[in-house]
């Protein structure tokens, strides 16, 4: 509740402050149960999910490239649309930062995993709030970050584990890890979330409900609490502790009357 609360008052400052003095604000890196915490707090406001504007102020969340775990919400001021920010960020990086690490010396590096990169970040003292999503290409990073620790990063972060590495500070549209699928199909009752779940992840619907009632289940960023909620194509859901998928959508209905549900999880 204490969160709930601080987060709130957070972000009530920000867009009042975006529309008070017509300039850009933001959040750092919020986790995905804190987006599902700000669209609560819009709810509990009256406002809809779909409206995207709080205190009369225009907002986007974003993390960096298309599929980010970890976003910064933006309150925009009256000279950008929202997709004039999207664009600009992408190819400028005024908010939001990608540092490119590799090794030195690929031949001689450790197998570094997302925990490694992560870890040495900390250890730089660097809060969480600031880092966003590490996507990893072999034993390469692309790690998103709010621009003002980008060049403390690129100079002072020379080691992982025993490999010695080295920084690029590049703009987000720069990375060129695209996220990998595999594509799964399989016969489901109905769209509802608790049977997709029990069918992706191989588990009983009792056992998808447990996900769900423990809040750990979230569609677009929003923790989802009702099991029969109907899955809506396109929509992006997360078990925590477990991964994510695409919901893409079903086909004909089958003679016993049941349907083919497909789905794309993360790999």
């Amino acid at each position: 509740m204490e969160r709930d609360t601080l987060l709130e008052g957070r972000i009530n400052d920000l867009s009042k402050r975006a529309y008070n003095n017509d300039y850009l604000t933001h959040t750092n890196f919020l986790s995905a149960s804190d987006i599902s915490m700000f669209y609560s707090i819009l709810r509990s406001l009256g406002l809809s999910d779909q409206v995207q504007k709080l205190n009369g102020v225009p907002f986007r969340i974003y993390g960096g490239h298309p599929d980010a775990d970890r976003n910064v919400i933006c309150f925009l001021p009256s000279y950008f649309s929202p997709e004039d920010f999207i664009s600009l960020e992408s190819a400028t990086g005024d908010i939001i930062k990608c540092i490119h690490i590799t090794p030195l010396n690929s031949k001689f590096a450790d197998e570094l995993t997302h925990r490694d990169f992560l870890g040495a970040l900390m250890n730089m003292g660097i809060e969480r709030e600031m880092i966003g999503d590490i996507l990893i290409d072999g034993n390469d990073a692309y790690v998103f970050v709010v621009n003002d620790i980008a060049e403390i990063i690129s100079k002072e972060l020379c080691r992982i584990k025993h490999t010695s590495v080295s920084c690029s500070i590049v703009i987000p549209s720069e990375c060129n890890v695209l996220p990998k699928f595999t594509h799964v199909s399989g016969s489901v009752a109905s769209c509802r979330i608790d049977a997709i779940i029990a069918m992706v992840y191989h588990m009983s619907r009792g056992k998808s409900q447990d996900y769900i009632n423990a809040e750990k289940v979230f569609v677009d960023g929003r923790i989802i609490s009702d099991p029969g909620y109907t899955l809506k194509p396109g929509e992006r859901i997360s078990v925590r502790g477990i991964g994510k998928f695409i919901f893409s959508g079903i086909g004909p209905k089958t003679k016993k009357g049941r349907f083919y549900a497909e789905i794309e999880i993360f790999t």
